[in-house]
């Protein structure tokens, strides 16, 4: 390993950051303080990249692109081209899926952290004080800690459920066989994304969700969409569903016992409930850092307990708790570079925030819902528009879902929400809007590409200006310059 300015003797280092955790929010930390001519030590005693690229989202975004082919198959007839069932090997979808994470792995790797002047260790980090961390045989007394250890998968109490084999997002990308039944504890993203793809890859699957709907963090007028297109997809969609406790099937796979009796029965059981950040191992109590159940506690500059550490990304709890998403973690780690580098004065928390359910239709929000605007501001309007009225949708034939836009009533947006084709791309307009404190008549007056998805925005921002047209004393002026010539 490269050696330090300010090494102290053999085995100690005196970097600028010390990074521990090498996922997104770590990777992102290390690579542009080491652009900046920073020192840097990165730890990580897993897998380089973390979950995002090999549990999370690239194995997840590839396993859907594959379901999306199968759907396209099956719908081909629509455009005069000659369909049927699709004939899925699942061996090779497996291999899709470990390529799509070859192909990015390069960008995340040991060897490429290096070449870039970072000293990456490879073992497991633990605070041994308030200054110091120690990786195998390396202690490491930096400027400044960054802990990046992200989170695991949460896995709820349920009677039985240890002596049954399970899968998680950490296992499930790991079938190579085609499961006969697939059920799915959980109808959260991350639940109802792997549910459909795997039903459009013809396996008959089973979501048991123990709250009233799906997606309980979205608008439920917009989540109520996805619904009905996993039900239309042959989804059995079970809400309100209490699980008593699981044992093993007869012959073979899992059994689910629901409170009053009703059993499901499967092949696989995928446990999909949520997410904990990783706390525990890395020696927080010695180094006088506060955590809970959210995470490591960190303010609104993303400090912790202990003013020389950072918690950033999906372990960081307190102020930064609720949205743990890979571009928040990297959000955090500008953040974070800011502060630490330049003395620049951050506050986590100001900036809106997109997420994005990629199911079919994709669902997409940013800022508040419906319910919480009226909470919030009482007054508001809401102002809706349908994919089946943009002709680009019409011609591709994707014409489920809509925009609803919650604004106040002189046209500041409080939140968008998007079910439709592309709503992932499509809510960034609505972004920057918001960031940029614009008001809805800004995206009404841009100049929109036709035909395009994207004129679903420019047609929901005018409908907050029609009102106007029915306004007498616009009228009367219409008139007036009418008979003027």
């Amino acid at each position: 390993m490269e050696k330090l300015a300010g090494q102290e003797g053999r085995g100690v280092l005196r970097p600028d950051l010390c990074v521990i955790g090498a996922g997104s929010a770590g990777l992102s930390v290390a690579s542009i303080a080491a652009s900046l001519g920073a020192s840097v030590v990165l730890i990580e005693k897993n897998r380089m990249g973390g979950d995002c690229l090999n549990v999370g989202c690239v194995p997840s975004k590839a396993l859907i692109a594959a379901a999306l082919h199968a759907r396209s198959m099956r719908e081909a007839g629509d455009f005069g081209i000659g369909a049927g069932e699709p004939i899925v090997d699942f061996a090779k979808v497996h291999a899709h899926v470990k390529g799509s994470i070859a192909a990015i792995a390069p960008m995340d790797s040991v060897e490429r952290y290096r070449a870039m002047g970072v000293s990456a260790i490879e073992g497991e980090a633990r605070f041994t004080d308030a200054h110091t961390v120690v990786a195998g045989d390396q202690t490491i007394r930096a400027r400044r800690f960054v802990i990046a250890t992200g989170s695991r998968p949460a896995v709820p109490s349920i009677p039985g459920l240890e002596q049954v084999p399970y899968l998680t997002n950490e296992t499930i990308f790991d079938l190579i066989e085609k499961p006969e039944h697939l059920v799915v504890i959980g109808g959260g993203a991350v639940g109802v994304e792997i549910a459909q793809a795997y039903r459009l890859l013809g396996v008959p699957v089973t979501i048991l969700e123990s709250g009233e709907r799906l997606l309980a963090q979205e608008d439920p007028e917009m989540a109520g969409v996805v619904d009905r297109a996993l039900r239309s997809d042959g989804i059995a969609v079970k809400t309100g569903a209490s699980i008593d406790g699981i044992k093993p099937a007869e012959g073979e796979g899992v059994s689910v016992v629901l409170s009053g009796g009703e059993t499901v029965e499967g092949s696989h059981l995928l446990v999909a409930t949520g997410r904990q950040p990783v706390v525990d191992g890395i020696g927080l109590d010695a180094a006088g850092i506060a955590f809970d159940a959210s995470g490591v506690l960190v303010d609104r500059s993303l400090k912790t307990s202990n003013r020389r550490v950072y918690a950033i990304g999906d372990c960081a709890g307190g102020a930064a708790s609720g949205a743990r998403f890979t571009h928040v973690a990297n959000h955090h780690a500008g953040l974070v570079i800011r502060n630490a580098l330049f003395r620049l004065p951050v506050r986590v928390g100001q900036a809106p925030v997109p997420r994005v359910t990629y199911t079919m239709p994709e669902l997409a929000s940013v800022g508040l819902t419906e319910a919480q605007a009226r909470e919030q501001h009482g007054t508001i309007r809401i102002l809706r528009w349908a994919f089946a009225d943009n002709d680009r949708a019409r011609t591709e034939r994707q014409t489920e879902g809509h925009v609803k836009a919650v604004v106040t009533p002189r046209g500041r947006i409080l939140g968008c929400s998007i079910v439709g084709a592309h709503a992932g791309e499509l809510i960034m307009p609505w972004v920057l809007a918001m960031s940029r404190g614009m008001k809805v008549s800004h995206l009404a007056g841009l100049i929109y590409p036709y035909p395009t998805f994207s004129e679903v925005t420019k047609s929901t921002a005018v409908e907050f200006l029609k009102p106007s047209a029915q306004n007498p004393w616009v009228r009367r002026l219409v008139s007036l310059v009418r008979r003027l010539g």
